[in-house]
């Protein structure tokens, strides 16, 4: 809503789009009051429904599904709290240097400098109704709990508030991400001699990358599968099972990646 109300004071063309789950009751009801701010701010208004199974990883399918219908290029209303919960998110996780830059800035998340609370501060300010999805206090997912109980922890231990230094964390480690990233593509993968004589962090990034870009996976391969390569590479085994029957193999000095049977 508060990213609504700035797009159109901007002067831009907007359009407000609403998309129903179809996960809890009434939730169709929520269009109705997005198509009244879009209607008080001058914006276009589109309702669109999708159908997400209840069942695991609920969050990643709902928001697999909502991008699937949305245009490109959507802008969305990401701030910099959700930065902040991304990156703790990535440290559970145990990501490496892409997971730990959080949400890459971009002109399609133009809020996401502000905080959770200054939205809602404009959002009380203009008198705009807004909803509160009940599914962002289930402990259930993972995010909910890192938003309700470890940041406010961390921030209690620290005594300050930690959203902006997590999001300066982020920056650095962006910075750092991009230039091992241009470092491993000047690397062949497949040759276990150029993998041998660069430094492992760039060995494992040309890995990575390679992996994820073959496989066309949601997520980056693990540490332990990258290095299980690594191990095929610097000829101490000739293949490893790299996840869901794919495998990496060697003949002689010279890597690759075998598909499933099934594929």
């Amino acid at each position: 809503m508060a990213l609504l109300a700035l797009a159109s004071s901007a002067g831009l063309e907007v359009t407000a789009i609403h998309v129903d789950h179809g996960i809890r009751a009434d939730s169709e009801n929520e269009a109705d009051i997005v198509a009244l701010a879009a209607e008080r701010f001058g914006a276009k208004f589109e309702s669109r429904t999708i159908h997400v199974e209840a069942g695991p990883n609920l969050e990643e399918r709902a928001r697999k599904a909502r991008y699937s219908i949305l245009p490109e290029n959507v802008l969305t209303g990401h701030t910099a709290d959700d930065q902040a919960e991304t990156i703790l998110l990535a440290l559970l996780r145990g990501s490496a240097w892409q997971g730990m830059s959080g949400i890459t800035p971009s002109n399609d998340r133009p809020i996401l400098q502000l905080r959770r609370s200054e939205t809602e501060g404009l959002c009380s300010s203009l008198d705009i109704q807004t909803v509160t999805d009940p599914s962002n206090l289930d402990p259930q997912f993972r995010r909910n709990r890192i938003r309700h109980e470890l940041l406010p922890l961390v921030c209690e231990i620290a005594e300050r508030d930690l959203v902006p230094i997590l999001v300066r964390q982020a920056e650095l480690f962006r910075d750092g991400s991009t230039f091992i990233s241009e470092e491993a593509r000047k690397i062949d993968p497949t040759d276990s001699r150029a993998l041998e004589n660069a430094p492992k962090i760039i060995s494992r990034e040309a890995i990575r990358n390679w992996i994820w870009k073959t496989r066309g996976d949601d997520h980056p391969p693990d540490l332990a599968t990258i290095d299980r390569v690594l191990d095929v590479a610097f000829l101490e085994s000739v293949a490893t099972d790299i996840g869901k029957g794919w495998r990496v193999a060697r003949t002689d000095r010279v890597l690759r990646i075998e598909k499933p049977e099934a594929i």
